[in-house]
């Protein structure tokens, strides 16, 4: 940092639609000059600056700020959220398991990449809570390390004999569940660049756990009003207190980068893979389908700290204000 006018912030981002306009520079923040890097695979990222700080602003995982923050990770979040699923989806059994309920996994062994992954939080909470599953007689198996290095874990979370991995379990029928994608058996080894490649090829035969998952959501949504986030935006302190203005000026800076993105999804120019996806969710979710904002988004965030709390995360429910900058 030099001056109130020349501004310069390391800043951590992965490629979206809704912040391009910020990594081309055709947007911008009054005073200040994003210095983009990239890290792949971000997740990557995550642990870098949760454990050295090496970001002034990066994008993180929720519940990995969340923990970092219980812990006193020195960063601090804007209700700013890049990307957003449902997650009745993405948990698959194996057909000899013996699994045909949410209820039945009492008993079994779950993979997923690490407890703390923010897509095993948002499930957990959904299995627990609508559909009355017991996750401490469920045992996680994990395959690498949490972001927080402080975060001390459940007993009935294990990791993986020496050797293996959560993808050849599955498909050696060593465990009953797993993940699918980057959270579970759709990766390798420590978040490294195409850690998704030369996996074992899961079995075909691997079934959803949730049947009709996208009813499932929908009514999800339309009786709770959560909306689950998968990425934040998040500062140094000291940035911050250094100038607390900045806080106002970035939050408006995305949101003016999106805004303008959802002018070209409404209007049917956007085109590609996360335009198929957000005109989907809106369908869901209304006309915006990446609501920034801390009241916009206090059903999900509430939701997201009270699974974490839940599932022994994070010590303490705090309230939302305490984690996200009210803005």
């Amino acid at each position: 940092m030099t001056t109130d006018t020349d501004l310069s912030l390391m800043t951590c981002l992965r490629n979206y639609p809704h912040t391009q306009a910020l990594k081309t520079g055709a947007m911008g923040v009054p005073g200040v000059r994003l210095d983009f890097v990239d890290v792949k695979p971000h997740i990557a990222a995550f642990r870098r600056m949760v454990r050295d700080l090496e970001f002034d602003v990066a994008e993180l995982a929720p519940t990995t700020y969340i923990i970092a923050r219980a812990y006193g990770v020195p960063i601090i979040a804007l209700p700013v959220f890049f990307s957003r699923r449902f997650h009745h989806a993405g948990l698959v059994v194996r057909p000899d398991s013996g699994i045909t309920e949410p209820t039945d996994l009492e008993g079994k062994t779950v993979g997923v990449r690490a407890y703390s992954v923010t897509t095993g939080v948002w499930t957990r909470g959904i299995l627990q809570e609508e559909y009355g599953v017991d996750l401490d007689k469920v045992t996680w198996m994990v395959d690498d390390e949490e972001h927080v290095e402080a975060l001390r874990l459940p007993e009935n979370v294990v990791h993986v004999p020496e050797g293996k991995s959560l993808a050849g379990m599955i498909a050696a029928g060593e465990i009953d569940a797993g993940f699918l994608g980057n959270a579970g058996i759709g990766r390798q080894g420590a978040p490294k660049e195409n850690w998704n490649k030369n996996v074992p090829v899961k079995s075909p035969e691997l079934r959803e756990l949730i049947p009709d998952a996208e009813a499932a959501e929908r009514s999800y949504y339309e009786r709770m009003g959560i909306y689950p986030m998968h990425s934040t935006l998040v500062l140094k302190e000291e940035v911050l207190m250094a100038r607390p203005a900045l806080a106002r000026d970035i939050f408006d800076a995305f949101a003016a980068a999106k805004d303008a993105y959802l002018a070209e999804l409404r209007a049917g120019t956007a085109a590609g893979t996360d335009a198929e996806k957000h005109r989907a969710l809106a369908e869901i979710v209304g006309e915006d389908p990446l609501p920034y904002g801390l009241e916009a988004n206090r059903a999900s965030i509430e939701a997201l700290i009270r699974y974490a709390h839940g599932q022994r995360l994070i010590p303490h429910i705090v309230p939302a204000e305490d984690v996200f900058v009210d803005l």
